[in-house]
């Protein structure tokens, strides 16, 4: 089993939400529907630890900034990258 050092952490998931009061509550819907995708559904699969979800000012458009970031271990983090990376 790998230690929480031997971990590789990737921001799996990102959006943007307007400038609304509850920021929670609208960041549901769009991280619920990623969660329905291949993708969404190998990270929940296969992470080391329950992914973790991270609301911030989005200072470039006055709203705010949803990601979920995950952990892995290295084999599945290649694994991640091989299948879900997108290619510049």
């Amino acid at each position: 089993m790998s230690s929480s050092t031997d971990l590789h952490t990737y921001t799996v998931f990102e959006c943007s939400i307007g400038d609304v009061e509850d920021p929670d509550i609208y960041a549901a819907q769009p991280m619920y529907e990623w969660q329905q995708t291949d993708a969404g559904k190998w990270v929940m699969e296969n992470a080391a630890e329950t992914p973790s979800y991270h609301i911030g000012a989005d200072y470039n458009t006055y709203g705010y900034r949803c990601s979920i970031r995950a952990s892995f271990a290295e084999r599945q983090a290649v694994e991640y990258c091989l299948r879900f990376v997108k290619k510049i």
